[in-house]
């Protein structure tokens, strides 16, 4: 119909589209390609039925523009005639039919005919073709987008269309006999579907050009043409009689004068997306005995696409009803006998060739492979809920398999698919803000080892001075000397000093993991021995571990359980209760040091694994043992945390911390964390150590 589809009569404007897939699901051929989550009509497969262009309420649907060529057409200096389809009082029903006519005139049109008298031939027609007795089915061929569709995808029922011309090109020949110096022919009508017809290979040159009402209108505005400024004027003749009908549902069989006798079954009439396609379906399974399937792509032509007005299709019916009404009170009979009489020699044959758009059919394997790609595993997953444009799962799988859809437009699926990976990113999210909060704390660590390394270089020889010189002259003096009393404190606080130096270099000194296998219920035990607990608290060790055996540090683990359970101790001044536990996972080991002391205030959680901050007494804490045990576990690769309630009206104080750690290494875990910066204060840690060893010589 549509030379091969080397014209798009219809396509997308990409950047209205807004993905609803409405046009997939209005579409009978099938001939909307979603690529990239935009619709693309493929020309190919079009008919121009122009179900995509009504349905889409963003506009995102065009035309194929003629009113340029038209216009083009009216200047040539040639007599150009229009004719107009019969659906007319539908559209311009702001203005009479003579100011209409005067309208068209005003725009240059040296003829103005109605396509109403080629109707009322094309129904004759139609009467002597079922008058054969050949037993032969037909499909009638009033409506250009049945053609098309027939030929596309039922091309071995081609010969079953009836071999008779349109409404528009009868009078369109009608009008090559009238005027024999010749006269270009323009077709207004409501179908785009007309445009692919004037471009058919079997009519090539029946027709110049094809206006929708919408363009006229468009052309109308151009030329500033309204009803008020122009003088009423008729059609040219010959008029049309009952073929004024055509453009109602069975107008077609109304004024050919062939009953649709539901007891006989002659014919069958339907109309609309839907219906089309299963008449169709049905006439060529055979399923229909009719002799004629009289069949519209539309609800009758007054709902064509190319139509501006918004008013309900029983509102047109109405329009063009009253006008054949008012028409036939004055109409002329005798002479329409004459006209028809004159032109019943017009050819109104043609013919039509297979354009086989069909696509193959998956096979079962591949629709199954398709399916569970969109989360089908079993029938019972195929929802059918029409949201991706077809009306079956199925179905879709199929255009996915040719290319005409993607997964993406099954929304059940995408918004499961959406679902999980908001849930990923929550926890991407949750894991990203832990590591951030890790490498912020391993930022500060490696800056307070780096400043811990250095105040132990500087302080050690002058306190171990201050603690030789103190010794000296304690030992020097009485024992019932006023100044050993002094000489104490200075050596007591001197002592202290050292002890807060040690506590610094032992925190400079988390640059690296020595991992034995270990027991880790021995680990537990050893802890507790060197955590002797106060007359008033007891300790209670609990193994839920499965496979005690794990790959860690010895002395560094024992360190983090000894600073937990003494800070446990510390929490419980009145005396309680501490439980330690070993548990593990099928890759993890960790322990649980749980404590019934006072709790720690949600306002100071977040800082107790920060260095030097400590709730203890001045001269009783150094604030380094939580942040030591921190970067002990994530050197081990693992996490730490704590659980605490403060407020005994919310039920038990206490607290507990909860160390998790890989139970064996992996490669990305043997790598030193921080190496650079570890390498450096390593170097820092041995100088201070061997400035510390040889103060202590001195004193």
């Amino acid at each position: 119909m549509n030379r091969g589809g080397d014209i798009p009569l219809v396509t997308t404007i990409r950047e209205r589209c807004r993905m609803c897939y409405t046009c997939v699901r209005e579409c009978p051929a099938k001939a909307i390609r979603i690529s990239d989550g935009q619709a693309e009509v493929i020309s190919q497969r079009c008919i121009a039925c122009g179900n995509c262009v009504r349905v889409c309420s963003q506009g995102a649907k065009s035309v194929w523009d003629s009113t340029g060529d038209v216009f083009r057409l009216l200047v040539s200096g040639e007599p150009v005639a229009a004719i107009i389809a019969p659906s007319f009082p539908a559209e311009f029903s702001n203005c009479t039919p003579e100011q209409f006519v005067s309208m068209v005139r005003a725009l240059g049109f040296a003829y103005v005919h109605e396509v109403s008298f080629g109707a009322d031939l094309v129904a004759t027609a139609y009467r002597r073709l079922l008058e054969r007795d050949d037993g032969k089915r037909y499909i009638a061929t009033n409506c250009p987008a049945i053609i098309a569709f027939v030929e596309r995808y039922y091309p071995e029922h081609v010969d079953a269309l009836a071999p008779i011309v349109s409404p528009m090109i009868a009078t369109a020949r009608v009008l090559r006999k009238m005027y024999k110096t010749g006269v270009r022919v323009v077709f207004v009508g409501p179908c785009i579907a007309k445009k692919g017809e004037r471009l058919s290979e079997h009519l090539d040159g029946e027709v110049d050009e094809v206006l929708t009402f919408l363009e006229l209108r468009q052309m109308f505005e151009q030329k500033n043409i309204s009803p008020d400024r122009s003088k009423p004027s008729d059609f040219d003749g010959p008029h049309g009689g009952p073929g004024a009908l055509f453009p109602i549902s069975r107008g077609l069989l109304q004024a050919a004068d062939i009953p649709e006798d539901l007891a006989e079954g002659l014919v069958v009439a339907a109309d609309g997306r839907a219906q089309f396609v299963d008449a169709v379906e049905g006439f060529a399974a055979g399923q229909l005995e009719a002799r004629l399937l009289e069949v519209l792509a539309c609800s009758g032509c007054i709902n064509g696409p190319g139509v501006s007005r918004k008013d309900s299709l029983f509102i047109r019916r109405n329009n063009v009803s009253k006008f054949v009404r008012e028409r036939m009170k004055h109409f002329d009979w005798d002479q329409w006998r004459a006209d028809m009489q004159r032109f019943h020699d017009i050819p109104l044959d043609r013919t039509y060739a297979p354009n086989d758009q069909r696509m193959p059919v998956p096979t079962e394997e591949k629709l199954r492979e398709i399916l569970r790609s969109l989360g089908k595993n079993s029938p019972q997953d195929e929802l059918n809920c029409g949201a991706c444009g077809y009306d079956t799962c199925r179905e879709h799988a199929i255009a996915i398999c040719n290319g005409l859809a993607e997964n993406t437009m099954c929304l059940p699926h995408t918004i499961l698919q959406l679902r999980e990976t908001m849930e990923d990113l929550a926890v991407s999210r949750d894991k990203l803000a832990e590591t951030r909060e890790a490498l912020l704390h391993s930022e500060r660590l490696a800056g307070m080892g780096q400043l811990a390394a250095g105040i132990a270089h500087e302080l050690n020889n002058p306190l171990g001075i201050v603690l030789m010189y103190a010794h000296l002259l304690k030992d020097e003096r009485p024992e019932d000397d006023p100044l050993q009393k002094d000489l104490e404190l200075i050596a007591e606080q001197a002592d202290r000093c050292k002890k807060i130096v040690a506590g610094l270099l032992h925190f400079a000194r988390q640059n690296k993991v020595s991992r034995t296998s270990i027991d880790v219920r021995d680990l537990v035990t050893r802890a507790v021995r060197a955590c002797p607990a106060p007359e008033n608290i007891c300790v209670e060790v609990v193994h839920e571990v499965k496979d005690p055996m794990a790959m860690l540090d010895r002395d560094q683990m024992l360190q983090v359980l000894t600073n937990l359970i003494g800070n446990a101790f510390a929490a419980m001044p009145k005396g309680g209760k501490v439980t330690v536990k070993t548990v593990d996972t099928d890759d993890q080991v960790g322990f649980v040091v749980s404590d019934t002391g006072v709790g720690i205030p949600a306002s100071i959680r977040d800082k107790i694994f920060e260095p030097f901050f400590t709730t203890k007494e001045v001269g009783k804490g150094t604030g380094l043992g939580l942040a030591v045990s921190y970067g002990i576990v994530k050197m081990h690769r693992g996490s730490i945390s704590v659980e605490s309630n403060d407020d005994p009206s919310r039920g038990p104080t206490g607290t507990t911390f909860k160390v998790m750690v890989p139970r064996t290494p992996s490669a990305e875990d043997m790598k030193p964390i921080g190496s650079q910066s570890m390498d450096f204060l390593a170097a820092v840690e041995k100088r201070a150590e061997e400035v510390w060893h040889d103060t202590s010589l001195d004193r």
